[in-house]
C-alpha cells in the first residue's frame, strides 16, 4: 500500500474527519459517503466544495432529489453562501410538462442515459475541481438493474478520472438488501450513522468503511451537525499522545490525607474517591484541586451529578471559594448533561482542556452519570481506560469519583473501575455513640507505600480533617464497629466543623 502523504490530500474541511483520513481525500478520485437521511450527507459536501472554493478550487453540486431552494435553506442554517459554487439542478422547474413526459418507452432506458449524459456536459462545461453527486438513490431507481447501475457508475468514475476531478457521491442507503456496488468500485467509503436512546439527543457517529492507500484511523467516531458544518469527535488513542510520565509527588492540601497516600497525589496518576451519597467524595476532591489552584496551576471540573451554582456555594461555605479561580481563568467548570453530550465528545473536551488551556488537574464528578452515556459498560471500560492512559502520559493528575449504593453494610457500585485507577481512596459511614460518623481508607496506590489505617475524618472549613487512627474499633468497613475504648479517640464537632 502506498500511504498518500498529508500534503497532497485534498481537505473535506471538516478538522476531525481530514485528521480520521491522515489529512483528507486523495486527489481526483471517486468517494462514497453514505448515511440515512438526516446524518449530515449534504452539510457534509457542501462543506467539501467551499472549503476547495476558499483556495480556488471549482466546485459543482449536482442534485438530483432536492431542489437549489433547499439548497439554499441549509446553507443559510449553517451561515454559508454558495455563491462560489455552481448548483446544477437536474430536475428543472419545467419538469412535469407535457412535453418532457414520453410513453413510447421505459424511462429506465432513456433518462438513465440522459441524467449521465447531462452531469458530463455539466462538468465539461465547468473543468471543476471538486464535484459532489446527490444522491445516487435516484440512479438506482433510474437503473432498476444492478448490472445497469454499475456499468453507469463505472462509466462515470472513468469520465471523472479524465477531467481531474475529486468527486463524492451521496447515497442515503436506500437500496435494498446489503447492496454494496458502490463499495467496490468508489476509491473510499465513509458511513455516516444515527442513532437513538431510550431518552436524550440522537447520537451521531461515522467511520470508514476502506479508503485505498491511506493509514486511516478506523473504528466509530462520534460527530454533530452544528453552525458551520460537522464536528467529528475522534476516537481517542493513548498510542497517539506517548510522553514521558512525571512522577512527581503533590500535595492534597491536608498532610494528614498526604500521609494517608504515602506522600500525596502523584502527577500522572488516576485517583479514584469512592464512597455512598454525602459522604464527602466532592468536597475531599475539591480540595485536592484548590491546593493545586493555590500553586498557580490549571485545573479542569466536569460536573455531571451537581448543578454547578450549589457545587460553589457549597465550597465556598468550607472555605474553598472557586469563584476567583474561574475569574483568572485558572479554573474550567463545566457541568455537563451525559444525555446530550457524546462520550467522544466529552474526550474532545478533555483534551481541549488539557492541551489549549494547559490544565494539569482533571476531575470527573462523577463516572456515575459518565456511566448512563455509555451504550455499554465494556464500552464505559474501554474509553475510560484510553481517556486515563491519554492523560497519565500528558503528566495530568486526574481525580475521579465514584458514588456507591447504600449507606451502611454491603455497599455497592454500579461498576467496578477500581482496577483502571492508580490510588483508590474509600469514605465509608459508620455507626458509633448514637450518631452516624464517617471513615476514610486508602485502598491501594500503586506509586507509594500508603498508610493502612482507617480514619476518621470530618468536613469542616477548608475541606475534610482527619482524627487518629481508629485503632479501638473493629468491622468498621462494614458500617456497624465493635468498640473497645473510650469516645475519647473519636473525633468531636470542634476538630472538624460539622459533619
Amino acid at each position: 500500500m502506498v500511504q498518500a502523504t498529508q500534503s497532497t490530500q485534498a481537505s473535506t474541511g471538516i478538522t476531525g474527519l481530514d485528521y480520521v483520513l491522515n489529512g483528507g481525500l486523495t486527489p481526483e478520485r471517486l468517494y462514497l459517503v453514505e448515511g440515512t437521511p438526516g446524518t449530515g450527507k449534504t452539510t457534509l459536501g457542501l462543506g467539501f466544495l467551499l472549503t476547495g472554493a476558499a483556495i480556488g478550487q471549482a466546485g459543482l453540486y449536482v442534485t438530483l432529489a432536492e431542489t437549489e431552494v433547499e439548497l439554499l435553506a441549509v446553507a443559510e442554517t449553517h451561515g454559508w453562501s454558495l455563491d462560489p459554487i455552481t448548483i446544477f439542478e437536474m430536475v428543472p422547474a419545467d419538469g412535469l410538462s407535457d412535453d418532457q413526459e414520453q410513453t413510447l418507452l421505459h424511462p429506465s432506458e432513456v433518462e438513465l442515459g440522459e441524467t449521465v449524459r447531462a452531469i458530463m456536459a455539466k462538468v465539461d462545461e465547468l473543468r471543476p475541481a471538486r464535484v459532489v453527486i446527490d444522491s445516487l438513490s435516484e440512479l438506482r431507481l433510474l437503473a432498476q438493474s444492478p448490472i445497469r447501475y454499475r456499468r453507469q457508475i463505472l462509466a462515470l468514475k472513468h469520465f471523472f478520472s479524465t477531467r481531474q476531478c475529486t468527486v463524492i457521491v451521496l447515497d442515503d442507503k436506500s437500496g435494498t438488501g446489503n447492496d454494496l456496488q458502490l463499495h467496490s468500485i468508489a476509491h473510499g467509503v465513509i458511513s455516516l450513522e444515527q442513532t437513538l436512546s431510550g431518552f436524550g439527543a440522537q447520537r451521531r457517529r461515522l467511520h470508514v468503511v476502506k479508503m485505498r492507500g491511506v493509514r486511516f484511523r478506523g473504528g466509530y467516531h462520534d460527530f454533530e451537525i452544528e453552525r458551520g458544518g460537522l464536528s467529528v469527535y475522534t476516537r481517542l488513542t493513548a498510542a497517539d499522545y506517548k510522553a514521558e510520565r512525571d512522577l512527581e509527588v503533590i500535595s492534597t492540601g491536608s498532610d494528614a490525607v498526604d500521609a494517608l497516600l504515602g506522600g500525596g497525589l502523584v502527577r500522572g496518576t488516576a485517583t479514584l474517591f469512592t464512597g455512598p451519597a454525602g459522604v464527602g467524595k466532592t468536597t475531599t476532591t475539591v480540595q485536592c484541586m484548590i491546593a493545586a489552584l493555590r500553586r498557580g496551576e490549571n485545573a479542569a471540573y466536569f460536573l455531571f451529578d451537581e448543578r454547578a451554582p450549589t457545587l460553589l456555594a457549597r465550597s465556598q461555605a468550607l472555605g474553598m471559594d472557586l469563584h476567583p479561580y474561574l475569574a483568572n481563568g485558572q479554573l474550567t467548570l463545566r457541568a455537563i448533561d451525559p444525555a446530550e453530550l457524546s462520550p467522544g465528545e466529552f474526550a474532545a473536551t478533555v483534551r481541549t482542556a488539557v492541551e489549549e488551556d494547559a490544565a494539569r488537574i482533571i476531575v470527573i464528578d462523577s463516572l456515575n452519570a459518565y456511566l448512563q452515556s455509555m451504550p455499554s459498560e465494556q464500552f464505559l471500560m474501554l474509553q475510560m481506560h484510553e481517556l486515563l492512559t491519554y492523560l497519565g502520559q500528558r503528566g495530568v493528575a486526574s481525580l475521579l469519583i465514584l458514588g456507591m449504593h447504600g449507606i451502611l453494610g454491603d455497599v455497592r457500585a454500579d461498576i467496578d473501575l477500581s482496577y483502571l485507577a492508580d490510588t483508590a481512596v474509600q469514605l465509608r459511614y459508620f455507626e458509633a455513640f448514637g450518631a452516624v460518623r464517617q471513615a476514610i481508607s486508602v485502598i491501594k496506590t500503586r506509586t507509594a507505600r500508603h498508610e493502612r489505617t482507617i480514619r476518621e475524618f470530618r468536613i469542616g472549613k477548608g475541606g475534610i480533617h482527619l482524627g487518629e487512627p481508629l485503632a479501638s474499633f473493629q468491622n468498621v468497613l462494614s458500617g456497624a464497629p465493635s468498640f473497645s475504648g473510650d469516645s475519647n479517640t473519636l473525633l468531636t464537632p470542634a476538630d472538624g466543623g460539622g459533619g
